[in-house]
C-alpha cells in the first residue's frame, strides 16, 4: 500500500498547475504517456485505443515509405515533443520534417514541423479539431491532417497567408493527397482496413 504522506512529498517536488516552465517540463522523467505543456499546465492525453494506434502505425508506415523513396524528410512518431512557441509544447501523433528543415529536429524536441498528423480518439476530438487546429495554424505548421478512424476520413489543411484552408476531405475509398508532399498518394482502404 502506498504511503499517502510520501505521495504528497513527491508531488510537492514539482510545480503547481499553471506554474510549469519548459525547463521543468524537460526535466520530467521519461514516460510512455503523452504529456504536453500549455499555459504553464501539464496536460495528459487519454490512453489511446487499439484502433487509434493501428491507424497511426499505418499512416506512419505510408509517410515513412514515401519519405525514404523520395529522400525528402523525416517522419517521427509520438511521444516526441513539438515546441510550437515558448511555453507551448504538444506531442502530435506523427510529424513530418522536410529535408531542408532537419535543423528543427533536436534530441529532446522538435521546433515547428512542416506537417502534423493527429488521429482522433473519443477523448481528443475537440482538442484536435479546435485547440490544436488554432495552435498549429498560429505556429506556422504548413500542413495539418485530422484523421478520424471511426468515420474513416481524413481532413487535410494547408497554411495559406497564415490561415488553414481545406485542401481535401478524403474518405476510405479515396487516395489521400498532400499539397506539401507532391506526389504522395495514400490508399485509405489500406489505412482503414479492419481485417
Amino acid at each position: 500500500m502506498m504511503d499517502k504522506n510520501l505521495t504528497i512529498e513527491v508531488a510537492e517536488l514539482f510545480p503547481r498547475q499553471g506554474e510549469w516552465t519548459e525547463e521543468a517540463y524537460f526535466s520530467l522523467p521519461d514516460t510512455n504517456r503523452i504529456v504536453e505543456l500549455s499555459d504553464g499546465r501539464l496536460i495528459m492525453a487519454p490512453m489511446p485505443t487499439y484502433r487509434h494506434q493501428e491507424t497511426v502505425a499505418r499512416l506512419f508506415e505510408a509517410l515513412r515509405s514515401f519519405a525514404k523513396k523520395r529522400d525528402c524528410g523525416w517522419v517521427v512518431l509520438a511521444p516526441y515533443p513539438v515546441r510550437l512557441w515558448e511555453g507551448k509544447i504538444r506531442e502530435p501523433d506523427i510529424i513530418f520534417v522536410l529535408k531542408e528543415n532537419k535543423w528543427k529536429l533536436h534530441e529532446k524536441y522538435c521546433d515547428v514541423p512542416d506537417l502534423v498528423v493527429e488521429v482522433i480518439s473519443p477523448g481528443t476530438e475537440k482538442v484536435d479539431k479546435e485547440e490544436k487546429f488554432k495552435e498549429y495554424e498560429k505556429a506556422g505548421v504548413k500542413e495539418y491532417w485530422i484523421c478520424d478512424p471511426d468515420k474513416k476520413e481524413v481532413f487535410v489543411y494547408y497554411l495559406e497567408e497564415g490561415k488553414y484552408k481545406l485542401f481535401g476531405h478524403f474518405k476510405r475509398e479515396d487516395k489521400l493527397r498532400s499539397k506539401l508532399l507532391k506526389g504522395l498518394e495514400i490508399d485509405l482502404n489500406e489505412i482503414f482496413y479492419e481485417g
